[in-house]
């Protein structure tokens, strides 16, 4: 089994029911839930003109290949009804894999770790309330350390 770290965002509708109803159908689809960091309400990032998302972290254990759980976060997110037309766009659901393990993953269409995590607060905080001492493969530091270099000026606030 491998630890796999996952970001959920929704800035549509009921944002929270659509986080729930994520980690219900990644529970049944990916791997055991172990943890979830606390819902955080963010700034849109990217596309600034956009309603505030609600965004979480789990973390779950998984035999599942990492283009395994890529396909299967896809297609959750389709299930749920998201549609990509606008990069940074408003979304009902959004899923990222943050994390796989220790390794580090780097093909067309799938690199991880994230290759944004660490310039992003809304990501950075639920991180860092969940595995603040976890050293990032690639950049050699751990998430708290991460967290506390980033300026940022986007609102991010724990609910």
């Amino acid at each position: 089994m491998i630890g796999v770290y996952l970001l959920l965002g929704s800035n549509l509708g009921d944002r929270v029911g659509y986080l729930e109803q994520a980690t219900d159908l990644i529970s049944k689809d990916v791997g055991a839930i172990l943890r979830l960091s606390s819902i955080y309400e963010t700034q849109s990032w990217g596309k600034t003109d956009e309603p505030d998302y609600l965004n979480q972290v789990i973390y779950l254990e998984t035999d599942l290949p990492a283009g395994t759980i890529l396909e299967k976060i896809l297609g959750i997110e389709n299930k749920m009804g998201r549609i990509r037309q606008v990069k940074w766009g408003s979304r009902i659901i959004d899923i990222d894999i943050l994390f796989y393990g220790e390794h580090t993953i780097n093909q067309p269409g799938l690199i991880i770790p994230h290759p944004e995590l660490h310039h992003r607060l809304f990501t950075l905080a639920p991180l860092d309330e969940l595995i603040p001492n976890f050293m990032h493969p690639v950049l050699g530091k751990q998430i708290f350390e991460l967290k506390s270099e980033l300026k940022s000026d986007l609102h991010v606030k724990k609910l």
